[in-house]
């Protein structure tokens, strides 16, 4: 007998959460704050039997484009490793290639990596495919409560692309861009905003690709 999994889903964007509730998830948002990830995740564990890292993430593997979706049942951090067991795998997998989403570690990483440099030294030393700053609180949290974890995320910048500094300032506790600051780093660096344009627009297309997972994940089930 199976019955349909609580599956709860962790974001950095509110975006990335209106995507998740529209698919019959529910949501914790961190923001990018990984204590305040860590403390919500901590609190709404009790109620999931499943937990997601859902949303965008930065691309490690030079071959990956914006708007790729990965998914993974193992996550790496700079000093650890968690892999979902074998069956809850399997089962992830087979949903992965049915909607033709790469299948690959993901790198929890503590800081935002900004440029080339650190993405490409992130790749060598992890392997992963792609990273975020979510997904290593949500495979420890899940394995310590005991229950499966997978990561659901769309590529929105590539390796290629150099973060300008109006997209590293920290988002509202909602989960959205700080419109007064990063207009006042516009202003005192005008020359980012190319830079910025093309980064939405790769946002977006990530954004919009996260339908995909979404949907394919909503029918996920676990024994009873």
């Amino acid at each position: 007998m199976h019955r349909m999994a609580t599956v709860l889903c962790t974001s950095g964007l509110a975006a990335e959460a209106r995507i998740a509730r529209a698919a019959g998830f529910p949501v914790v948002i961190g923001a990018g704050d990984r204590e305040r990830t860590t403390a919500l995740v901590e609190r709404a564990v009790q109620n999931a039997n499943c937990l997601m890292s859902f949303g965008i993430a930065g691309a490690l593997s030079p071959e990956l484009q914006a708007g790729d979706v990965v998914i993974s049942t193992e996550v790496v951090s700079e000093d650890s490793c968690w892999r979902a067991d074998d069956r809850f795998g399997t089962r992830v997998a087979a949903l992965a290639r049915e909607i033709g989403a790469l299948q690959g570690s993901v790198f929890g990483a503590p800081v935002i990596l900004a440029n080339e440099a650190e993405k490409r030294r992130a790749w060598r030393e992890t392997g992963a495919l792609a990273v975020d700053l979510e997904s290593d609180v949500v495979a420890r949290i899940a394995s310590r409560a005991g229950i499966p974890f997978l990561v659901a995320r769309t590529i929105a910048d590539t390796l290629y692309r150099e973060l300008p500094p109006a997209a590293l300032i920290p988002l509202s506790e909602a989960g959205n861009p700080n419109l007064a600051r990063v207009l006042g780093s516009v202003i005192l660096r005008p020359r980012q905003i190319g830079t910025l344009v093309r980064l939405a627009r790769e946002t977006r297309t990530a954004l919009l690709a996260l339908a995909r997972p979404a949907h394919a994940f909503r029918g996920l089930v676990t024994a009873s």
